[in-house]
């Protein structure tokens, strides 16, 4: 059994700058380029974590709640908040930065990508688990199993009768 790893070690922060190739006629950053970004940042963490090639598995719902303009600097920050048996769940911060404009960092957007640890053949690896340390981490910890279950009902892999920490919410 891989030796747990503390949730801050696989901590990773990107940045990009939105130029005019990234956006949109309105002069936003795309919502494709965003997503390809964050997958990439999500996808860094997930290998720091695991220490073998990741794949992408899903993502959750990604809204888009602030406008992120040409010329904005980007940062993303992933964490892994917990991992399974070769699946490790990440959540990814968004955040953007008109800096020349002297304006604050505003966040823009959240999601949780689930990765898959793989080895050279691309079958399923385990990987280490995630030793929560601060109170965020650990809220974030113990909401992943209800969040994976119900990825796995959503997407037929699970019946609803089985998911048990899905049901608790609705019966407590």
């Amino acid at each position: 059994m891989p030796i747990p790893k503390a949730a801050r070690e696989s901590l990773t922060t990107m940045t990009e700058m939105v130029l005019p190739n990234d956006t949109n006629t309105l002069n936003n950053l795309m919502g494709g380029r965003l997503l390809h970004w964050m997958d990439i940042c999500a996808a860094i963490c997930a290998q720091k974590h695991a220490h073998r090639t990741v794949v992408t598995a899903s993502v959750d719902n990604v809204s888009f709640a602030e406008p992120i303009k040409l010329g904005n600097i980007v940062t993303f920050e992933a964490q892994v908040t917990r991992a399974f048996t070769s699946s490790m769940e990440v959540h990814i911060k968004v955040s953007a930065q008109n800096i020349a404009a002297g304006e604050a960092e505003v966040h823009t957007n959240s999601a949780f990508y689930t990765f898959v640890a793989v080895d050279q053949r691309g079958k399923p690896i385990e990987v280490p688990p995630v030793l929560a340390e601060t109170d965020e981490e650990k809220q974030l910890y113990d909401s992943a199993l209800r969040r994976r279950q119900l990825r796995l009902v959503l997407a037929g892999r699970m019946k609803p009768q089985d998911a048990t920490e899905l049901r608790a919410l609705f019966s407590a």
